[in-house]
């Protein structure tokens, strides 16, 4: 019933693309089918995985970071209610930013280059990850640690047999919005000041009014963050059910 439900979400999607199409004509967007085969085309490409592999870098150490670091300042936080709750709305604040202001002082701090690209996919996905695992571990019933000093663990012991696993499925769900994230902001860094990386390559497509080429990287990106994201949503759920007896 779930496959059936998946395949007539996609047929009207794809519906709904052809009759846009026809709509705005060709050189507004391609169809599914030349969409499909621009795609294909670009992925035959020896060029497109120089772009690709740039990207790929990049997302991969700004990901690593904004999880790493969102957790570990996610953690710290949500350890102590007063440091939570003074901090809870300035890290809102500071989301509800619109991240490309903040672009040319990235540019200024961090010169061109991937530094660059890295920094600005780190600002975009760190903060949902803090604020998830903050309120995980803010939120945990006291019951855990009380439990955790009548058995004397000591802080190491605590925090990995309690307070991690009764944290992790929000940091999963944190996980998931800011894997999302992080990408927007790598591709995004790639758009403004970069010569390789699928954000150049979109770029430069827009710029010479390759339709082509944009709607097959756009395609690309859909369907490779839709899988990641299905997967990390999958987790998220199985996680929040709790183990099956």
């Amino acid at each position: 019933m779930k496959l059936l439900r998946s395949a007539i979400l996609i047929a009207c999607l794809l519906a709904g693309w052809q009759l846009l199409f026809w709509f705005a004509g060709s050189s507004a967007l391609t169809s599914p089918a030349d969409t499909v085969a621009f795609t294909l085309q670009l992925v035959a490409s020896p060029s497109f995985y120089p772009h690709l592999a740039e990207t790929a870098k990049a997302f991969a150490v700004a990901l690593g970071i904004a999880i790493s670091c969102g957790i570990l300042i996610g953690f710290s936080l949500g350890l102590y209610r007063f440091a939570s709750e003074v901090a809870e709305p300035v890290l809102v604040a500071l989301y509800s930013i619109p991240k490309i202001t903040l672009y040319p002082v990235i540019l200024l701090l961090f010169g061109l280059g991937i530094s660059a690209k890295i920094a600005f996919g780190v600002i975009h996905g760190i903060i949902p990850v803090i604020l998830f695992t903050m309120n995980a571990v803010r939120n945990m019933r006291p019951v855990y640690l009380r439990a955790a000093r009548a058995m004397r663990l000591s802080a190491v012991q605590t925090a990995a047999t309690i307070i991690v696993p009764a944290a992790l499925p929000e940091i999963v769900s944190g996980f998931r919005i800011g894997f999302a994230l992080t990408l927007l902001g790598t591709l995004i860094g790639e758009m403004f000041a970069s010569q390789r990386g699928i954000g150049y390559m979109l770029v430069r497509a827009m710029e010479t009014g390759d339709t082509g080429t944009v709607m097959a990287l756009a395609l690309l990106l859909v369907v490779l963050a839709t899988a990641a994201s299905a997967a990390l949503l999958r987790l998220d759920r199985r996680l929040h059910r709790g183990p099956t007896p």
